[in-house]
């Protein structure tokens, strides 16, 4: 039995959507990130970066992983899944997995806050942001001429990128010139247990996700 611990945002979703990928049995426990569960000494004690998601592996001696791009490796090599066996094919994997987590959330991230949020319009940090976002989901669609995928077969990076792209038009990004890209999107929406995942704790919209999101990034 896996313990997720998560609210519904980009990264609380990559590792309910790779649970339900897995199949594996796990239970979640909701964290109210707006009324500032996540910084409570209890949870800090689990994840000392007070942010979600975290998982505790239960059948490992209740084991504790914080860092979704860590969540999302644990979980692929505890069960074999979603993460090439070969190390040309893990190295491919794990880059584009690093892509999305040090490029595509953090800049996406801050497209959303200083579009959406933030009190005063600074358009020069709105550009910034959306511009940059803007190249990088060019660079994937550059990267999606190879395949259908980021790294050959599906796996932790298209399950890593999926929830922050999905939002893009919240972040203020078009996407409807980038063809792989928008066929990548289609082909992963479509997945049953994407779609499961998504509804991870519970059924919101693209605006709530990034409501609730805000809430990481400005406190």
């Amino acid at each position: 039995m896996i313990d997720l611990y998560t609210a519904p945002t980009p990264n609380g979703h990559k590792a309910s959507i790779m649970l339900e990928e897995l199949g594996v049995p796990y239970r979640v426990v909701p964290v109210d990130i707006s009324r500032g569960d996540q910084k409570r000494p209890e949870y800090v004690l689990l994840n000392p970066n007070g942010r979600i998601p975290t998982i505790v592996d239960r059948e490992a001696g209740d084991f504790a992983v914080f860092e979704s791009g860590a969540i999302l490796i644990y979980l692929a090599e505890k069960y074999g899944r979603f993460l090439p066996a070969d190390v040309q094919g893990r190295s491919r994997a794990i880059q584009w997995l690093m892509f999305q987590m040090g490029g595509i959330g953090p800049m996406q991230g801050q497209a959303n806050v200083f579009f959406r949020y933030f009190p005063e319009k600074i358009q020069p940090a709105i550009d910034r942001y959306q511009k940059e976002t803007r190249r990088l989901y060019e660079v994937l669609d550059t990267q999606l001429a190879q395949g259908e995928y980021l790294a050959g077969d599906y796996s932790i990076a298209d399950i890593a990128t999926y929830p922050w792209v999905r939002i893009h038009a919240w972040a203020g990004v078009e996407t409807h010139d980038l063809p792989r890209l928008r066929g990548w999107m289609d082909r992963i929406a479509a997945r049953p247990a994407v779609q499961r995942g998504l509804a991870v704790p519970g059924k919101v919209s693209p605006e709530e996700i990034v409501k609730s999101a805000q809430n990481i990034v400005i406190k």
